[in-house]
């Protein structure tokens, strides 16, 4: 049993050496902007049992700056009354979150806008700030800008929620056509209680596509008896953190999630 995966440790994984590198210029043509995303829960064993069938399957692993496991800090966004977490609860198909991205090794942060069709697609716009903006994005005239252009919502009607942090590792088909998300080590802060929870030895796995449902690595995980889990960070860490707020849906949902990784509870810190 893997019981720790360390950021350290997730850097000098010994199956590294049988994948190809991908650098972040050369991702230009996998943003997937506009996409289909599949989402599955594993755990920390049956992540590295993934890498290894991935490798297996010629699948580059991206690399910024030698880093291959790298640290994300997201902060979200939503009103008081969070309508952006109701409306998904609430099976809205079209929806829309907000959210402040940076990415922790370089300092580089976005501000970005993430819409869900009622087709299911996912459409995500995004800009850079200065990190200076990451807590208080309205102070950016670009995130104000691709606000009004993007969302019926002003930056005076939504404030931090939520910080979510975790450590992802990115795998790219040999074809350039698919990018696999591997999140681990998530922990969750509510940004106005700073009440912290967390799901110990969880991965989110996430295959995001263009349209083509073709995916080996969909193959791989339907061989380990894996099937797909909509899950939403935003949602989950909102669930584990924020007191008396309705989750009769993600309830079940964190159920499911502890059944598969054979387990009775979850953590609040």
């Amino acid at each position: 049993m893997i019981n720790n995966l360390a950021y350290e440790s997730l850097n000098r994984l010994d199956t590294w050496q049988r994948m190809r590198s991908i650098t972040l210029g050369e991702m230009s043509g996998v943003k997937l902007m506009n996409r289909v995303d599949t989402k599955y829960v594993l755990s920390y064993d049956e992540v590295l049992r993934l890498i290894n069938a991935a490798a297996d399957n010629d699948y580059y692993v991206q690399i910024i700056d030698g880093v291959r496991a790298c640290r994300y800090l997201t902060l979200y966004y939503d009103t008081p009354e969070r309508e952006m977490f109701v409306a998904h609860h609430n099976r809205k198909l079209t929806r829309q979150k907000l959210r402040t991205r940076t990415y922790v090794e370089s300092g580089t942060t976005y501000f970005e806008i993430k819409n869900k069709s009622n087709r299911g697609r996912t459409k995500k716009r995004r800009t850079e700030i200065a990190l200076k903006a990451f807590n208080a994005f309205a102070s950016a005239s670009e995130a104000t800008a691709l606000l009004e252009r993007h969302s019926h919502y002003r930056p005076d009607e939504v404030s931090p929620a939520l910080y979510t942090r975790f450590t992802r590792i990115t795998l790219v088909n040999p074809t350039l056509s698919e990018r696999i998300t591997i999140d681990l080590e998530l922990s969750y802060e509510d940004a106005r209680s700073h009440t912290m929870g967390a799901i110990e030895q969880m991965a989110i796995v996430e295959i995001k596509q263009d349209g083509n449902t073709t995916s080996p690595t969909k193959r791989i995980l339907r061989d380990m008896r894996i099937a797909p889990l909509k899950v939403s960070k935003y949602c989950l860490g909102t669930t584990l953190t924020v007191e008396g707020i309705k989750h009769n849906r993600f309830k079940a949902k964190l159920q499911s999630i502890n059944k598969r990784l054979n387990r009775d509870k979850y953590d609040t810190i």
